[in-house]
């Protein structure tokens, strides 16, 4: 069982860095896994984490390296020379992470490093998936996989797969390509071991194996893995040639990734902050949407004003006001989220837009007409007026049909021209059905209140 990072440990840390107890540093940092390291150091200044990575081996250290967030991990390396960073850390280090690590530094930095990795191969690798788009299968894939030739045998086999396993760290599949590295087929270890040692790669393969091209975005790469359970998958060219491979924990690491994305544009944020970002970058992030939300305010308070005589000769009119705009705004949320989390996990099927706007306007009424039937009981309770009983309860009625079917609509279009959707889930969709909301009860009451 791994030790809990409380606030206790932390002290204690501290403590020892500040007498500078390296051996009690190390015996601390023996028992813990390397993300917990990097949570530690990621709750340190930068001196002190810089003082406990450097008393982490190097394979550790490489470990360490890959799970530190951004601003850490530049924090970290800036003080080191780049031989240093590339014989003692991104030699150790995955293709697909020592990739990702390079690709946050400036071109004369990354050159540096590069320029002192003795593996040469190794350092072919990072550079070929540097040229990958980091929302591709190209920029996830890593290059560590093992894989035989199809026309070999069980025994030369095994002697390849020794030699190839020294550098994967965890063995899924191996995989089997002809002479022009074209992708053939996978083998399972358990079969390979079980079968005898004549025996031809070709006549043991599946050849059914699922594989994505390098230019297929990570969206599509975590919905397949989804829908086939799997745990790795193959990654090749145009030419089906064996390019890498991804593996699950990398796909976690893009579902996090998009639903934190998700979240904060459902909130109303346009960039991708962290809560360590200074203040001009989190200010830039959520102005754009406030200032939307400040401007619809704005019309809410012309399209009041326009009904200000109807508000004087009816001024209970106002006591309904916040929960028209209430209901208007939480009814298109609720259809834009299900929307959205249907196109994001796949689940739309091939309905068409209008199949989709009518089942939303069905629900819609079905919703409205028992929400405004409760609306209309407490309005004859409390002694309203027969005009303004009617007026807010079909009011109610028809904004709320209305929010449904634009909380639909919204982020379908947006799917249709590659806009994420996640955005109609935000402020826009609530200042729409707020605006819109105020402009059907008021427009309502100037029709009912003179008919009643």
């Amino acid at each position: 069982m791994r030790p809990e990072i409380t606030r206790e440990l932390l002290d204690q840390i501290r403590q020892v860095i500040e007498a500078q107890d390296e051996s009690s540093a190390v015996k601390i940092l023996e028992d813990l896994h390397p993300a917990d390291i990097a949570e530690i150091c990621m709750q340190l200044d930068s001196k002190e984490a810089h003082f406990l990575y450097l008393l982490l081996n190097d394979e550790v250290a490489s470990d360490v390296l890959a799970e530190l967030e951004e601003p850490e991990r530049n924090n970290l390396l800036s003080s080191l020379p780049p031989e240093v960073i590339a014989s003692k850390f991104i030699i150790n280090m995955d293709s697909d992470d020592a990739a990702d690590v390079l690709s946050e530094m400036n071109d004369e930095r990354k050159e540096e490093i590069l320029l002192h990795l003795k593996d040469i191969d190794q350092a072919g690798d990072i550079v070929d998936l540097m040229s990958y788009d980091e929302d591709t299968a190209g920029g996830l894939m890593a290059k560590e996989l093992i894989k035989v030739n199809e026309n070999w045998k069980v025994q030369k086999s095994l002697r390849e797969i020794r030699k190839q396993a020294k550098e994967v760290d965890e063995v899924y599949f191996v995989y089997v390509v002809d002479d022009d590295n074209v992708l053939k087929g996978i083998l399972s270890l358990k079969k390979l071991l079980l079968t005898k040692l004549s025996s031809r790669i070709k006549n043991l393969m599946e050849k059914d194996v699922i594989s994505v091209r390098t230019d297929i975005h990570t969206d599509e790469i975590s919905s397949l893995m989804q829908k086939y359970d799997l745990v790795v998958l193959p990654v090749v060219d145009s030419l089906g040639r064996l390019m890498g491979r991804i593996t699950i924990d990398d796909v976690l690491d893009v579902i996090t990734e998009e639903a934190e994305k998700d979240y904060q544009l459902a909130s109303g944020i346009m960039e991708d902050v962290e809560i360590t970002d200074n203040a001009w970058v989190l200010t830039r992030a959520r102005l754009p949407w406030l200032m939307i939300a400040l401007i619809g305010g704005m019309v809410v308070n012309l399209i009041i004003s326009n009904f200000e005589n109807e508000i004087k000769i009816h001024p209970q009119m106002a006591f309904f006001m916040p929960l028209i705009a209430a209901m208007a705004g939480n009814m298109g949320i609720q259809s834009s989220a299900i929307v959205v989390q249907g196109i994001a996990s796949n689940t739309m099927g091939f309905e068409g837009i209008l199949r989709k706007l009518g089942k939303e306007f069905l629900v819609g009424i079905m919703n409205g007409m028992v929400l405004s039937s409760v609306l209309l009981a407490f309005s004859i309770i409390t002694s309203h007026t027969l005009s303004l009983t009617i007026t807010v309860s079909l009011s109610l009625l028809i904004v709320i049909v209305f929010a449904a079917v634009f909380g639909t609509f919204i982020p379908l279009i947006l799917h249709r021209f590659r806009i994420d959707p996640a955005l109609a889930t935000g402020p826009f969709i609530t200042t729409m059905n707020d605006i819109m909301g105020l402009v059907v009860y008021f427009s309502m009451g100037r029709i009912l209140f003179d008919v009643f």
